[in-house]
């Protein structure tokens, strides 16, 4: 009686072709890197909610907005992305009010239209780092299935090249090289569907957080715009 094959998980990698082991390296390469980037956005979109929180508490209780923009000013890092936005647009308004006061002439329009292109100059900045990262998830969503579909091709044309060489072609002489190539179509999905549904959860996210961040420009704006007058 032949002694029966051992088809455990290790043993179909470690005996598939070179060629399936090598899409399976790539796979499981791409699956740390997505894994790691997903829990440094989970980490990085969490950070960004508090500190908008924060920052709209403090905003609306209605302190004075030059200690608010030296807050703000003073620790840039840890203050959040929608301090920053505040501090691009207050420190605008103030250089802009500074320099009106010099010529002895105030153009109000002149001065909320200044302040309002640094906020949204900020605002795209700090959109673009929440986003950096997306790409490659969305990548890895759409791509890694059918790389490891590839792998599963190429395995099963090698299983079933070796059966030219077998007298009589059963089941059990064809099943080991099938579950081989098999394994290359897991390991994308496996790789694939973390990426997706990340990609998804985190854009939605993010895009609450701009909603807000454009909300603020806004009301900040009018605010503005009744102390340049």
């Amino acid at each position: 009686m032949n002694a029966p094959q051992d088809l455990s998980f290790l043993a179909l990698i470690t005996n598939a072709h070179l060629i399936v082991q090598l899409i399976m390296g790539l796979l499981l390469v791409v699956s740390l890197m997505s894994w790691t980037y997903i829990f440094r956005k989970a980490f990085a979109i969490r950070a960004a909610r508090t500190q908008t929180e924060k920052f709209e508490r403090t905003f609306w209780a209605g302190g004075n907005l030059h200690t608010l923009h030296q807050s703000a000013s003073s620790s840039r890092d840890q203050s959040g992305a929608l301090a920053r936005i505040f501090d691009a647009g207050m420190g605008e308004f103030i250089k802009g009010k500074q320099a009106a006061d010099k010529r002895e002439s105030q153009d109000s329009g002149a001065l909320l239209d200044g302040a309002r292109r640094a906020m949204r100059a900020a605002f795209q900045r700090e959109l673009d780092a929440l986003d950096s990262h997306l790409n490659f998830l969305a990548s890895v969503g759409s791509v890694s299935p059918y790389v490891g579909l590839l792998g599963t091709v190429w395995g099963i044309m090698n299983a079933f090249r070796g059966l030219a060489n077998v007298q009589q072609a059963t089941l059990a002489a064809v099943a080991p090289g099938i579950a081989e190539a098999l394994i290359a179509t897991a390991i994308g999905l496996f790789a694939a569907i973390p990426a997706v549904v990340a990609y998804n959860r985190y854009t939605h996210d993010i895009d609450r957080l701009a909603i807000r961040f454009e909300s603020f420009v806004e009301e900040f704006s009018n605010i503005l715009q009744r102390q340049s007058r």
